[in-house]
């Protein structure tokens, strides 16, 4: 193992190749060090493939694909930029599926880039943000390059897996990216409706699936009147720590890991990494298990909740694409529908704004726009905009077509309903 107490004396052309696959840590567990000198230095190594997930950072920008063929799960965030510079070319995966690729060789990755925590009193470093496909990613990978800051949280389930072996380390100080909540107060009132009516449909005792952003926190909000609420999801935020702070969320009723958040990623401000420092009643866990559908089927009671960027008459879900830009992911959301589909109690929720583009788009449409499916209409339980709930479990394509119609904006819902009366046009949807 080689130790750097800086970023100024790696030289990376010495352990990347030209033509290897680059492999970083995604989001917030962006190693950045590592990344900009990746950047600066991307002429001296040669033509290379980094497989990145969402960025939120500035590491990565349309001039750099001179060098730098991107690849990823998702166009979310800033990625949507590289796509739009046609310098990202997007993998169509489930979330669950990334570390089996990895381990197959599927995807390549001759050198993982990491950011983990100090170790600790075992030697055992951490991972600390995220626990993910970097992992079987690393364990593939010619050479494993890590920036060990010291303020990187140490969370349970998160230590590196004792047969990964960093290759070089590169100590920091660096602060994780950080994602604040978005505040209640700033939110616009069709979004708190849209929240209020999810909260209304979860009992006391559920399991909870749900993500980052300004719905999924204000549906949190929505819970404060609720009682033993759990967590087992992708993502864990400031808004799921302070319902666990309030006693709300206390995975009091669940048939595993009682007691305990489960989550693979954290992704908040400094407030949640502190709160998730050495607390047992947090969980970072892999996707063989944060999203394996037997697992989530196991949990009796769980609730997924997932957003769409738009939904057709017949139900069909659109998470990924609009008009040729990728701006959303597979990710986790066909794992944890089927998921919560096949619990006895569960329920799957899919929400969003009725329209898009200042209220000059409906986002339940007759067509999905780049004819892209994530979810199938056999898949789709339950449908929350503004305007209501839609039940299409069970529905025939009519009244699927009615029922989403009747949720749409005002302004579009004669036409919808129009077309939803042409059986026609939903058999061919």
């Amino acid at each position: 193992m080689i130790v750097h107490d800086g970023i100024d004396a790696l030289d990376l052309s010495a352990l990347i190749r030209a033509g290897d696959s680059v492999v970083c840590g995604q989001g917030v567990a962006e190693p950045v060090a590592l990344t900009r000198a990746l950047i600066g230095q991307r002429g001296k190594i040669g033509p290379i493939d980094v497989f990145i997930g969402p960025t939120y950072g500035d590491t990565f920008g349309p001039s750099h694909g001179d060098f730098i063929a991107f690849k990823s799960y998702c166009g979310t965030a800033r990625n949507a930029l590289l796509h739009a510079a046609r310098i990202l070319d997007p993998i169509p995966a489930h979330y669950s599926d990334l570390g089996r690729l990895f381990a197959r060789g599927v995807l390549r990755c001759e050198v993982a880039l990491m950011t983990l925590g100090p170790p600790d009193e075992h030697g055992r470093f951490n991972l600390g943000l995220v626990n993910d496909y970097i992992v079987d990613a690393a364990r593939k990978a010619r050479v494993v390059i890590a920036e060990v800051s010291d303020r990187w949280p140490w969370v349970h389930g998160a230590e590196l897996p004792a047969d990964i072996h960093p290759h070089v380390i590169v100590r920091s100080s660096r602060e994780p990216v950080q994602m604040p909540r978005v505040e209640p107060g700033r939110a616009s009132e069709e979004e708190r409706v849209i929240a209020s009516r999810v909260a209304s449909l979860i009992p006391d005792g559920a399991t909870l699936e749900l993500g980052i952003g300004t719905l999924p926190d204000l549906v949190l909000d929505a819970l404060r009147d609720h009682r033993d609420l759990g967590i087992h999801s992708g993502v864990l935020g400031d808004g799921v720590a302070r319902l666990m702070e309030l006693g709300i969320v206390n995975n009091a009723r669940k048939p595993m890991f009682r007691g305990t958040s489960v989550a693979g990623l954290l992704m908040g401000s400094r407030r949640l990494l502190d709160f998730a420092h050495r607390n047992e009643a947090v969980l970072l866990a892999g996707p063989k298990l944060t999203h394996d559908i037997g697992m989530l089927r196991a949990l009796r009671n769980f609730f997924a909740i997932n957003g769409a960027i738009e939904i057709d008459l017949s139900g069909q879900v659109n998470a990924e694409s609009v008009h040729g830009r990728y701006i959303g992911a597979v990710g986790g959301q066909v794992d944890f529908v089927r998921g919560a589909n096949g619990c006895a109690e569960g329920r799957s929720i899919m929400l969003l704004q009725s329209t898009a583009r200042n209220g000059t788009a409906s986002r339940i449409v007759p067509r999905l726009a780049d004819a892209t499916v994530t979810t199938a209409r056999s898949d789709v339980d339950v449908v929350v905009t503004e305007h209501g709930v839609a039940e299409l479990r069970g529905k025939s394509l009519r009244e699927r077509a009615a029922a989403l119609a009747a949720i749409a904006h005002p302004d579009f819902r004669e036409q919808l309903m129009r077309t939803g009366r042409d059986g026609a046009a939903l058999q061919a949807a």
